[in-house]
C-alpha cells in the first residue's frame, strides 16, 4: 500500500513540475515573433485614394486609435474584455521617433495583412488583420496614413506597452497565428452580386464578424466563416462606462434580424437605432458613410447566413 501511495505522490508531483514548467514556458515565451514578409510596394495616391481611405479609417482605425490629441497617437483600449490584459493601440502617426514615419508602405502592407510588424513581433487578435480586404482598398489606407489629414500629422506621444494576461500569450500559442500573406492580389467582387458583395464588406472592407460572433478568443481572421458563433453575437464588450455589454445577433434568426427590415437595418448602421427606435450604445458606433449599395449588399449577404438561436442581452439599450 505504501508503494502505492509514493507512485501517486510521484506521479503527482510530476504533473504539477510538468504544469508548472508550462506555465513558465508559456509566461517568460510571451507573444511570439515571426520573420516579417518583405513586400515591395510603393502607393500611388490621389485625391479620391486618400478620401476612400480616410473613409475605411473612420471604421477601422479612428476608434481604436485616436488619442487624446485628435490623432491617432494610440489609446487603451478599454473595451475589450479584461481577459486580455491591458491593451494599448499604437501610434500611428506620421512621427519618425514614436509613429510609422519610418515604415516603408510595403512594411505597414505586411502589417495589415499578417500581424507581423517589421521587427517581427506579431500582434494578438485584439488587432485587426485585413487578409481578405481589396488591394485597392489597402492601399488606400496606406495613402491616408501618408496624407496630409489632420489626425496622421506626426504626434511625439510614446505607445504604452500592452501588458498580455497569461491567456493571451497562451492563445498565441495555440491559436493565434500570422496569417500568410494571399497568394494572389485580393479583388474586390463585382458590385452586381450583392451578396459577394455585402460578404466582402463583412469580413474585408468593414470586419464586423470579430465583435459580432460568439468569443474574440475563438476568433479566425484567416478563414472568418470557421469563428466561433459566426456573426450569432454574444462577444462581451466594455462600455466606456465601464459596464459589459454583448454583441448583437446579425442572422437572420428571430433572436438576431430575424422579422427586421432591410430599413431597420440602414437606420441601425447609420444612426446607431434599434427597431424599436432605442438607441445603440458604444462601442456600437453609427456608420453614415455607408453609401445605399454597401446596406443593401451588407443586408442581402446577412440573410444568408446560417440562423443561429442565441438570445443576446440588450438590456443596457435605452
Amino acid at each position: 500500500m505504501k508503494k502505492v501511495l509514493r507512485l501517486v505522490a510521484y506521479l503527482i508531483g510530476l504533473v504539477v513540475v510538468v504544469v508548472v514548467a508550462f506555465a513558465a514556458f508559456v509566461h517568460f515565451r510571451g507573444i511570439p515573433k515571426y520573420e516579417a514578409d518583405k513586400v515591395a510596394l510603393t502607393v500611388k495616391a490621389d485625391s479620391a485614394m486618400v478620401a476612400h481611405g480616410a473613409k475605411l479609417a473612420s471604421v477601422q482605425c479612428l476608434h481604436c486609435h485616436r488619442g487624446s490629441d485628435g490623432k491617432v497617437s494610440g489609446r487603451p483600449l478599454s473595451e475589450l474584455p479584461p481577459d486580455f490584459g491591458k491593451v494599448y493601440s499604437a501610434n500611428i502617426t506620421q512621427s519618425k521617433t514614436n509613429g510609422v514615419g519610418n515604415w516603408t508602405d510595403g512594411e505597414i502592407y505586411s502589417l495589415l495583412r499578417t500581424g507581423v510588424k517589421p521587427d517581427g513581433q506579431f500582434l494578438p487578435n485584439y488587432m485587426p488583420k485585413f487578409p481578405h480586404m481589396s488591394e485597392y482598398d489597402m492601399q488606400s489606407v496606406i495613402a491616408w496614413l501618408r496624407s496630409d489629414r489632420p489626425e496622421v500629422q506626426a504626434s511625439e506621444i510614446p505607445k504604452v506597452p500592452t501588458e498580455p494576461s497569461f491567456l493571451t500569450k497562451f492563445l498565441c500559442l495555440v491559436a493565434f497565428k500570422k496569417i500568410p500573406l494571399p497568394a494572389q492580389p485580393v479583388v474586390e467582387p463585382d458590385t452586381t452580386d450583392l451578396v459577394a458583395y455585402g460578404r466582402y464588406l463583412v469580413v474585408g472592407r468593414y470586419d464586423c464578424y470579430p465583435c459580432h460572433s460568439a468569443d474574440f478568443k475563438t476568433l479566425n481572421q484567416e478563414f472568418p466563416e470557421k469563428t466561433g458563433g459566426y456573426m450569432g453575437g454574444g462577444n462581451l464588450m466594455v462600455a466606456l462606462d465601464g459596464s459589459q455589454r454583448y454583441t448583437a445577433n446579425l442572422t437572420p434568426h428571430e433572436t438576431g434580424l430575424g422579422g427586421w427590415t432591410e430599413e431597420d437595418f440602414a437606420n441601425a448602421m447609420r444612426n446607431a437605432k434599434s427597431k424599436n427606435g432605442q438607441a445603440l450604445r458604444d462601442p456600437m458606433l453609427p456608420y453614415n458613410g455607408l453609401s445605399d449599395l454597401e446596406v443593401k449588399a451588407m443586408w442581402q449577404y446577412l440573410l444568408t447566413l446560417p440562423k443561429i438561436n442565441n438570445t443576446v442581452d440588450r438590456k443596457w439599450e435605452q
